[in-house]
């Protein structure tokens, strides 16, 4: 698994990194980067951002653990028929008034006809108002095919593109089974910006096979003349079932140990800090305010609506009576689900309620990603009885983790430190447990897990 949108740090980043430049950057890494304007709380209930799940790639690469698919059949004008219905659907179901953006992904959605995101921002639009000039990002595999679509998905209403470079070696490249090079990656970059300036994202692997700390250097300085003003970093984490997985337990290929990675990491901020940019989240790094909005929203623990094979939503079913938020999971299978798609309007497989102490860890867990933290105002939607204060304040494992510098608890709320940052992973688990502490004894057996058909 890469680290990455919505997983947490990989285990390569847990070890505490050299403190030598912490002082120099922290100023820059607590800058007021952006987010959007906080909503009321009726606002909030009546708007989500949407993602649309593009199931299929040409090829697997040898890294991949994701629900993907190779294509064998033509079927894009049956898929776009169900992308469209199944966001009707579950626009009508959540009630919300407002889409705040949208996020084609997958899988590789750049194979995907420009009609069909033409299509499914029109059946958005027809349920949802789609404020002017608002966000929607679309994948893009930076190959001649996909780079020679992007006119076409720009005036299909695609206004932000994210590039999956991944590596700016070859050889790299071809060990991570790719199916571009180096120079298609800048000329989509180009085309990209070109069409988009200012709103377009470059997806970076680090910890890749044979990778050192100096050739991490040297790509980074390489794609900081070229790209645009996002950076998304990510560290290869060599997944059971794949492709990878099999080549290091035979020994055929080595990834870079802990120590390197975390230092790979920590030169990266440096470096772009160096060139300007923020951090703004665990992975993310963005100039000129260019954060994606639609990331954010997960971290701030916005609705979002998941339309496609395997999406997942989070969004109150308004339409039906409810008065709970959900977790929803669609059918995996592209073929099983557009049936499901075809015979009810949707393809929801699994749906969760989540009452207050599971709300509360997604807020946590999601929110502390982010260099601001939560906010004592954010926290107070969710928690509006039991403050940041009452829950970690008094927390002896807090306090050491205060004490230490890795943790901040003030008036502007609970965040980590530049340091604190990179041992996310193993602060989780003692707030979680602070949170286990003060909710599970009231909300025992309290949630409901409902699985759709048979």
């Amino acid at each position: 698994m890469l680290f990455g949108m919505l997983c947490l740090t990989s285990p390569g980043l847990t070890r505490a990194l050299p403190a030598y430049n912490v002082r120099v950057l922290a100023g820059h890494f607590f800058s007021s980067i952006a987010g959007s304007v906080d909503l009321n709380e009726d606002a909030l209930q009546r708007t989500a951002s949407v993602y649309v799940h593009w199931p299929y790639c040409l090829r697997r690469c040898s890294y991949c653990n994701f629900n993907k698919y190779i294509s064998r059949s033509n079927n894009n004008d049956t898929m776009t028929e169900c992308l469209q219905r199944e966001t009707q659907t579950l626009l009508q179901l959540s009630q919300v008034s407002s889409v705040t953006s949208v996020f084609f992904g997958g899988g590789t959605p750049s194979l995907a006809h420009p009609s069909t995101i033409e299509a499914v921002l029109n059946s958005v639009s027809k349920h949802a108002h789609i404020p002017q000039n608002v966000e929607v990002t679309l994948e893009v595999n930076p190959t001649p095919l996909g780079r020679s679509k992007l006119k076409d998905f720009y005036h299909a209403g695609v206004n932000r593109f994210s590039v999956g470079v991944q590596s700016l070696s070859d050889d790299d490249l071809v060990i991570l089974e790719r199916d571009h090079s180096s120079h298609d990656a800048l000329c989509t970059i180009e085309e990209a910006s070109r069409l988009c300036p200012g709103r377009v994202s470059v997806d970076l692997m680090f910890g890749r096979p044979r990778q050192t700390i100096q050739s991490w250097d040297s790509e980074l300085k390489e794609m900081l003349q070229v790209c645009d003003d996002h950076l998304s970093l990510y560290q290869l984490t060599v997944e059971r079932g794949t492709q990878l997985f099999k080549q290091v337990q035979s020994g055929k290929v080595t990834v870079p140990g802990d120590d390197v990675t975390a230092e790979m990491y920590q030169r990266a901020r440096e470096i772009l800090h160096q060139h300007g940019f923020c951090q703004y989240e665990v992975s993310n790094f963005a100039r000129h305010n260019a954060v994606s909005h639609h990331n954010l929203s997960y971290w701030k623990g916005r609705q979002y609506i998941g339309v496609g094979p395997g999406a997942h939503g989070r969004f109150v079913p308004l339409g039906e009576g409810g008065d709970c938020r959900e977790a929803r999971t669609q059918t995996l299978e592209p073929e099983v689900w557009m049936c499901e798609v075809q015979k009810k309007g949707h393809g929801t497989r699994r749906r969760i309620q989540l009452h207050q102490r599971e709300l509360i860890e997604e807020v946590l867990v999601m929110g502390m990603r982010m260099t601001k933290g939560i906010t004592h105002r954010h926290w107070q939607r969710f928690s509006p009885h039991v403050n940041l204060h009452r829950v970690f304040g008094t927390s002896l494992d807090v306090q050491g983790l205060l004490q230490s510098g890795k943790l901040i608890l003030d008036e502007r709320g609970l965040r980590c430190s530049y340091e604190g940052l990179t041992l996310l992973d193993s602060i989780l688990p003692t707030l979680l447990l602070e949170i286990e502490q003060i909710y599970a004894p009231k909300q025992k057996d309290s949630f409901k897990v409902r699985k759709i058909g048979s």
